[in-house]
This record gives structure tokens, sequence and C-alpha cells, in this order.
């Protein structure tokens, strides 16, 4: 691949020395600091070699990764007013343009750059990626939603669909609102957000018969190694539902907050079905915590077997064998402070990135990778 293939890739540049192309492109910045200057030496490459077309692309790449998107639009702008330029080259500048707007937060122009790339080149994965990106961060999830789909990404469409759920909702438009639900749970059945807001609007009803059916069925659709999101989503929502979203911080830890008994009721014969899940077993026990600590108990023990260095339930088991024996004033003092102090652990991690997080997501904030939530059931993950 010829250097300036690695730009317009977003590489660095790899100096080759003898004089070399990269050698003309270093000696054609640092003649002239003038950008139009500098265009205008390019272009005397443009006209000795096809290549220097894409080479010119691959300046305006440079500068938009130092930073400096005016010299970038310029080059794009004045490219794509060149007469006779291939429709293929057309579409690739305006496409390089919208990336650069994107990049100076004009997000207008960018969008109308992406269609002009479209209307020109088709729709290409790259540019239905960006377009999906902007409508999306724009709040414009209908049509986020529709280029996820041509994108065949099911997850992110549905995730799309689950936000217009919610606006709808929290418009009072029940009816719509599950219109949405339907659609996000047929391009995706295995949809976490979908799922959860079902049950937080039956919760909100305190129909805990649906809450339970809908769970039964989310359990049999999501992957195996996402339905601890299940049950993390359920408790959550059960709290803001009874505590309000301003809830005391002691009820966002594990086994700090106790669900009330119907919820618990119609959840347990669920997850009892699920006895070879070690996460399953381990929210079991955090909903029986408050009322019966010895059935926690035995939940708690269950997932030892399952895995014997599952660090959380030993804090548990740990928390539960403090109470009522006579300590030191000083050790429990010490022991309280360990316990409450491992509960602040950050629980979960992204399997690509390792980023860690205590709150849920389904996107990733660092890597972007959809649904690559999983707990930490071993402190060093």
């Amino acid at each position: 691949m010829t250097w300036w293939r690695d730009i317009l890739d977003g590489k660095p540049v790899r100096p080759m020395g003898g004089g070399g192309r990269a050698t003309l492109f270093q000696d054609a910045g640092a003649v002239s600091g003038d950008t139009q200057a500098a265009i205008a030496e390019l272009s005397q490459v443009v006209r000795a070699n096809p290549d220097a077309v894409e080479i010119y692309l691959a300046l305006g790449n440079l500068y938009r990764s130092h930073g400096e998107i005016e010299r970038a639009v310029q080059i794009r702008q004045s490219l794509i007013v060149r007469p006779g330029l291939d429709r293929e080259v057309q579409a690739k500048a305006w496409f390089e343009l919208g990336r650069d707007f994107k990049r100076g937060g004009f997000l207008d122009r960018a969008m109308h750059a992406f269609e002009q790339a479209r209307r020109l080149g088709g729709d290409s994965d790259a540019v239905m990626a960006e377009l999906a990106r902007l409508t999306a961060d724009s709040g414009d999830h209908e049509q986020a939603a529709r280029h996820y789909a041509r994108l065949g990404n099911p997850v992110a469409e549905a995730h799309h669909l689950v936000r217009l759920a919610t606006d709808r909702f929290a418009d009072g438009q029940q009816a719509q609102g599950y219109k949405w639900l339907r659609k996000a749970l047929k391009a995706h059945p295995g949809s976490l957000e979908a799922w959860i807001e079902l049950m937080r609007q039956a919760l909100a009803a305190n129909n805990w018969r649906e809450v339970g059916h809908h769970l039964a069925r989310a359990l049999d659709s999501v992957q195996p190694d996402q339905r601890f999101v299940l049950l993390e989503g359920l408790l959550e929502a059960a709290k803001v539902r009874e505590l309000g979203p301003g809830a005391a911080m002691q009820a966002d830890k594990p086994f700090q907050y106790h669900p009330r008994r119907e919820l618990t009721a119609v959840a347990l014969p669920l997850l009892e079905r699920h006895d070879d899940d070690l996460l399953l077993q381990f929210y079991a026990a955090w909903m029986l915590y408050g009322d019966d600590p010895e059935a926690s108990r035995r939940w708690l023990e269950r997932t030892l077997v399952l895995n014997p260095g599952f660090w959380p339930a030993r804090l548990e088991l740990l928390a539960l064998d403090t109470q009522g024996q006579e300590l030191g004033e000083s050790f429990r003092t010490q022991l309280d402070f360990f316990v409450h102090r491992a509960r602040e652990l950050k629980r979960f991690v992204c399997r690509r990135c390792g980023l860690k997080r205590e709150q849920l997501f389904f996107l990733c904030p660092r890597c972007k990778s959809w649904h690559s939530i999983k707990y930490r059931t071993v402190l060093t993950e």
C-alpha cells in the first residue's frame, strides 16, 4: 500500500526517503505555510499523475487529523468544484467533507455532505454508518433505526426503536410506545432494551403477572451471557418506581435495595429454571436478601458451587455471617468499611476493550461495541 493510501485510511505518514512521494508531500507543506499555495503545488502533481487526486484527499485527511478543519474543508471543496471530476472521486470528496464537518461540529453541513456522497456513490456501508451515527446523535431515532436496518445491524436498529418507544411513553402515547417496542423485538428478538422497557411499563402499572410474563420470554430470547442485564435493569426500574430517580445512593449498590415481595414472587420461579446460570442465582439471592436472609444465603451458596471464586457471593456471605455476632467495635468498623467499599467496585466490564463501569451500558462508551457488557465475576477482569 502506498503512503498516500495510508493517510487516506487515517494512518500516520511513514517517511520513505530517497525523494519518494512522502518527501514530496512533506516538502509541499514545508515550502509554503499558505494552504492555497500548498494546494497549488499539489495541483501540479494532480495534472502529472492520476493518483494525485487521492493524494489531495490524503492531505485533507492529514489536516483533519491535526485539527486543521478549515484547511481540510478547503481541499475537499476545491476538488468538488473541479470540472470533469470522476463521479466516484466526487462521492469520496463529499464523504471526506462530511467527516471534516462532523469533526468540526457542523452537524447540519456534515449531514448534507454525506447525503451528497450517497447520491453520487450509493448506499455504501461507510456513508450509511456515518448517517446512522449523525441521526442518532441528533436524536432522530426513527431515521437512525432505518439507517442501521440498511446496514444489517439489528441490535442498533432495535436500540433506536426502543428510544422512540420511551419518547412516546413519556408523552403519554401508550399505544405508540408499544408499537415501537413490537417493531424493536421484530428487528431483534434479543433486544435487552426492549424487554427491560416492557417490564418497566408493567411495573408502572403494578401488573406483576405481566412483569413475570415479559421476564420469562426475555430470559428465553436474549443471549445467555446477557441475561443478568435483564435482572439488573428490572431491579433498577423497580427501585426508581418505588423510591424515585433521586433515591439515596445506598440503594444503588447490590443487596442495598430490597424489592417488593410481589416482584420477588414472580421472578424467583423463573430464576430457578436456570439453576446453571451463576449470575441469575446471584440476583435471586439479592431479591431475597431483605425479607429472608437465610434463603438468600442458600442461593449465594449455589453460586459458589458453580464458581468457587465468585467474589460478589463471598462478599455477601461474609456480610451475612457477621450479622448478630458479637464483634469488637474496632473490628466491626473495619469490616463494615471493607464490605461497603467492596460493594462500590465497578461491577461491569466491556469484554471488547476492558472499560469498567458501575452502571449498565448497551453501547460501550469507549469502543462503541453493542451489548459487550460483562459482569466482573473475578476481580482481575
